[in-house]
């Protein structure tokens, strides 16, 4: 599986919403923060790879 790129686009409680590269708003996933790294915040670059989040510039 090939490295997928989001931006973290809301924070709801312990839930991050992530919105893939080019998708639209009905893409958004959500994923639970305490699986994303600490600096992990609204505006945030994301690189899932390799079963884990690593921030991106």
């Amino acid at each position: 599986m090939e490295p997928k790129n989001y931006t973290v686009v809301r924070i709801e409680g312990e839930y991050a919403y992530l919105r893939p590269d080019g998708g639209s708003e009905e893409d958004d996933i959500f994923i639970a923060l305490a699986l994303l790294p600490l600096e992990t915040d609204v505006g945030v670059r994301l690189r899932y790879e390799m079963l884990s989040y690593s921030v991106i510039n």
